[in-house]
């Protein structure tokens, strides 16, 4: 028996969730909207746990995305601490973990995805954390009282970002990292490296190119990380940064098409499923075509939802996607626009030594994506070269006298 209906059912209230709610009533969607999420709280900036949350800077409050009062004063409804199990694309409904089913005419999936886990012995010890969301990193703030060694498992952002701020609360620091340099899956090594040296600099163990092969403990409590090398790093506490599990299995098991061997679900250039009436979003959504990847940040889930909510509502505008991200470690603050996958070239621009430098890659001759470091002069001018797929002589995307936007001009 179906109870609620809703012309507009958002599943996920994280950044795409939400921005596809408030998208809808600016593009003047005129139906019900229902925003249901599995956390007990109303949407929040998640990016900023690992940074400014877990540091003390920022209270939760200072997270939300919308004050309190902005979703029923645009008559949206948040259905908090509920989680969706099965759709069924036919009837038109969704059926929840704690057994009620709920109708839409429109489904937008934006359920993000879930922390990937520890597979080795110990995995399930007490004092193992993931942060991925207020309640992770809540349990985390709890324990660090009482924790001096910390062990962060996985060399991305989000493990660095926490080895930054623990490290900044005099923490002492071990990055375990499987490969043999942080940052390797979305870097070049000349960033990496530089990352390095910082984390080094500022108290960090790195112990690189070396996997975990147990979590050890007493009394069912954290004491340490075996590594494949036989060592043991002490530790009272463990961070897991390993990425994500995109959470689509409801939606792949009505029918909707997935890509082989990739984690996902597809979506086209307006965010539709193969589904009817189904859209994706954000940390789940495969884009059909081109590189067919996930692309996990803030500014995508945003845009995916925009167009999402566009498409729903009349005003269809196809996805022109250009993937921006961001992170904050200690004073330094990298910003990346574009892709650097398949890159056949780097050229370095300014000066690492100063702490302010860009990293320009290419492919064919073509820029396809700079990373900046304390550089926003050259992510904001970079843009454009990113955009038009600009072939620019290196030696004078390497010269940092020369504006960028001087040679996106003269191009």
């Amino acid at each position: 028996m179906t109870i609620e209906h809703y012309g507009c059912l958002i599943v996920g209230a994280g950044h795409a969730g939400a921005q596809a709610a408030i998208s809808l009533r600016q593009a003047g969607f005129e139906g019900s909207v229902c925003l249901l999420g599995d956390e007990p709280v109303a949407p929040y900036e998640r990016p900023a746990l690992s940074k400014e949350y877990l540091a003390g800077k920022k209270e939760f409050a200072q997270l939300l995305l919308r004050p309190p009062d902005f979703w029923p004063e645009h008559d949206v409804a948040l259905s908090l601490g509920r989680r969706v199990t099965a759709v069924d694309a036919e009837a038109h409904t969704v059926t929840c973990a704690d057994g009620t089913t709920i109708g839409y005419g429109i489904l937008v999936w934006c359920a993000g995805g879930t922390p990937r886990t520890l597979r080795c012995p110990g995995h399930d010890l007490d004092g193992i954390h993931a942060i991925r969301d207020k309640a992770d990193c809540d349990r985390l703030i709890t324990a660090l009282p009482h924790s001096h060694r910390i062990a962060v498992i996985g060399g991305g952002y989000v493990g660095l970002e926490a080895a930054a701020v623990l490290s900044g609360l005099g923490k002492q620091v071990v990055v375990i990292e499987a490969l043999d340099r942080v940052l390797a899956r979305v870097t070049a090594e000349p960033l990496s490296h530089f990352y390095e040296a910082e984390h080094r600099a500022h108290g960090v163990e790195l112990r690189l190119g070396t996997g975990v092969a147990e979590i050890v403990g007493e009394n069912r409590t954290v004491s340490g990380v075996r590594l494949t090398d036989g060592t043991v790093v002490p530790a009272d506490q463990v961070i897991v940064g390993i990425g994500i599990e995109p959470v689509v299995e409801p939606l792949l098991s009505a029918g909707a098409e997935s890509a082989p061997g990739q984690l996902g679900v597809l979506v086209d250039e307006l965010c539709r499923t193969t589904l009817t009436d189904v859209y994706a979003a954000g940390d789940c959504a495969l884009i059909r075509g081109g590189a067919g990847i996930r692309i996990e940040s803030r500014q995508n889930a945003s845009e995916q939802a925009d167009t999402a909510a566009k498409a729903i509502s009349g005003r269809p505008e196809p996805l022109r996607l250009l993937p921006l991200f961001w992170s904050n470690q200690y004073d330094l603050r990298l910003q990346t626009v574009g892709l650097s996958h398949g890159h056949d070239r780097t050229v370095l621009r300014g000066a690492p030594d100063k702490r302010s430098f860009s990293l320009v890659y290419l492919k064919d001759g073509a820029v396809t994506a700079l990373d900046c470091v304390n550089s926003a002069r050259d992510y904001l001018q970079g843009r454009r070269l990113v955009e038009a797929g600009t072939h620019a002589d290196p030696a004078l995307l390497a010269d940092a006298r020369i504006p960028l936007k001087e040679i996106a001009a003269s191009a």
